[in-house]
């Protein structure tokens, strides 16, 4: 084999590698997964509602209170606090993604 080949082929191998980590780090930031943000924080996000493309609502819990926030590009607006805090559910969304998952592996096995 020629040198030049050996060395274009290292290089197109070289710069795969780095496009593939490149965009497993940018899924893994956008996926948002609760256990690489942080352990136990004193503030955490309840939900989301997204009302734009970079805008949102979200429920924050800040200690024992509940907070509604506005959040765009460039604010962060507190709409207002929650006399009546809404029940937290993080565990049952779990165990509803775990089961549709379950589902599909069944599935993919019986074909």
């Amino acid at each position: 084999m020629a040198p030049e080949l050996n060395l274009a082929t290292t290089l197109a191998s070289l710069l795969l590698v780095l496009a593939v980590i490149v965009l497993l780090a940018w899924l893994i930031k956008r996926m948002k997964l609760p256990g690489l943000q942080g352990g136990d924080s004193a503030i955490r996000i309840l939900r989301q509602l997204p009302v734009g493309q970079r805008e949102r609502i979200v429920l924050l819990q800040v200690g024992e209170e509940q907070m509604l926030v506005g959040v765009t590009q460039h604010n962060i607006s507190l709409l207002g606090k929650l006399d009546n805090p809404i029940a937290s559910d993080q565990g049952q969304d779990g165990g509803e993604f775990a089961s549709q998952l379950g589902k599909l592996l069944r599935k993919n096995e019986k074909n």
